[in-house]
């Protein structure tokens, strides 16, 4: 029954902090294999991979001066530059979602590929996801060896059913997405990044709260909001609500403009 348990919390513990980062990541290589710059994925497994020896890094750091505890502060400032990130190139896809307008971008980028500033923000994006969930997940697992006697056969057994999973559901999504027609691909990338962006937000805010810097009011919020995932505080939903609105006057904005081709593309700093 221990081994089974021990099995069972350690699958919980990857699959549960690892889903969101390999959607994200998932949803980024899937952008690229169907816009045609599959040699361009490379970065974002790079960042990916950077960010799993970062968060062993960082777990060590944790684990010797912080007696295992992370700190509240350096993961919302991690959560905050990670949803601006998102935002930034929800941002970017949702202007490219017209095939026609791609296609003639596509010519363009026959010679220079992807512009290096949008390649840095997908390998970004890639590492900021990944390193969010890392260093807390090596740190559960550590504590849960450290309770089950070490590393046993059940517990590495969880993680690599975990890992499987997590491979399958990104392999269904890279395959599904060269079956799509290519506005969609864009228009779902777009929409997930933003949505993913909204609930850091609520993230970062929640950290803050738990550090008594911003208070918590969560009287008549549904259930349904904690349900999802967000943060179920009257503080967190009325900033996500104002990033929403800003979006959507944007959209409006766009949409009364004259239609002159795919605007630039937005310059981001290596």
């Amino acid at each position: 029954m221990a081994d089974g348990s021990t099995f069972a919390q350690a699958f919980t513990i990857l699959f549960r902090e690892g889903l969101e980062a390999m959607l994200v990541v998932a949803a980024l290589a899937a952008f690229l294999r169907r816009a045609g710059a599959a040699e361009k994925i490379r970065p974002v497994y790079a960042g990916a991979g950077l960010a799993v020896l970062a968060s062993f890094g960082l777990a060590w750091v944790f684990e010797t001066f912080f007696d295992g505890n992370h700190n509240d502060l350096i993961e919302a400032g991690v959560i905050v530059v990670a949803a601006a990130l998102m935002f930034t190139m929800s941002g970017w896809l949702f202007l490219r979602q017209d095939p026609a307008a791609w296609k003639a971008e596509i010519n363009r980028m026959a010679e220079r590929a992807m512009g290096a500033g949008t390649v840095l923000s997908l390998a970004g994006i890639a590492f900021l996801a990944v390193f969010r969930e890392g260093a807390e997940t090596v740190l559960f697992l550590h504590a849960l060896a450290r309770t089950v006697g070490g590393f046993d056969a059940s517990l590495l057994g969880g993680l690599v059913v975990a890992a499987a999973a997590l491979a399958a559901m990104f392999v269904a999504m890279q395959w599904l997405a060269l079956r799509l027609p290519l506005r969609p691909v864009f228009l779902l990338t777009s929409a997930f990044l933003f949505v993913m962006g909204l609930r850091l937000v609520g993230a970062a805010i929640q950290e803050l709260q738990e550090q008594v810097l911003v208070p918590v009011h969560n009287d008549g919020v549904p259930d349904f909001v904690t349900d999802l995932g967000f943060n179920g505080s009257w503080e967190a939903l009325i900033v996500q609500g104002a990033i929403v609105l800003c979006a959507l006057a944007w959209m409006l904005m766009r949409r009364s403009r004259p239609a002159a081709g795919v605007a630039a593309r937005p310059q981001v700093s290596a």
